[in-house]
């Protein structure tokens, strides 16, 4: 996440309109700790203020067995959960820390109400996440496409095309 985006939200945080234990919340976590986990219903945003963590997903090979890749790590100054700030949703992937650390957990439903009457704040703010959901996207589809190429020279298909 960009540095802009990480200052805009520590602007936020710190004004009084915006208390912490009722609008957002410090959290300490420990290695090996669920933060989130796919599937729950979740709306807010969490920022990695010191450590690390995992971002994991839960894929079914065959006869209903499960393995769980590492899809990124993330690191202070990151960002996750983003997806399901505005509008509650199901969590698309777990996160769990690697080491110890501190986060913060910033309701959805609040942020957009002092979003809207913060608008000049909200816009620039919106417009920065888009932009690194927007690269997200883009790493994502490549890894995607390596995938794919990787699966066709496994079975032997690439020969065939």
């Amino acid at each position: 996440m960009t540095a802009d985006v990480i200052e805009l939200l520590d602007r936020i945080t710190q004004d009084p309109g915006f208390p912490e234990g009722s609008a957002w919340w410090r959290y300490r976590f420990e290695p090996n700790e669920v933060i989130v986990r796919e599937g729950e219903q979740g709306a807010s945003l969490y920022v990695v203020k010191r450590g690390r963590l995992r971002v994991t997903g839960r894929v079914e090979l065959e006869q209903k067995r499960f393995v769980q890749p590492g899809i990124c790590d993330l690191h202070e100054g990151d960002l996750f959960g983003e997806h399901c700030l505005f509008e509650p949703g199901h969590r698309s992937a777990s996160v769990v820390g690697l080491t110890e650390g501190e986060l913060l957990e910033i309701d959805g439903i609040r942020l957009g109400g002092y979003l809207d009457l913060h608008p000049d704040l909200g816009y620039v703010l919106l417009k920065r996440m888009f932009v690194t959901s927007s690269r997200r996207l883009g790493r994502a589809n490549q890894r995607v496409e390596h995938l794919f190429a990787w699966g066709l020279k496994a079975h032997g298909i690439d020969q065939h095309l």
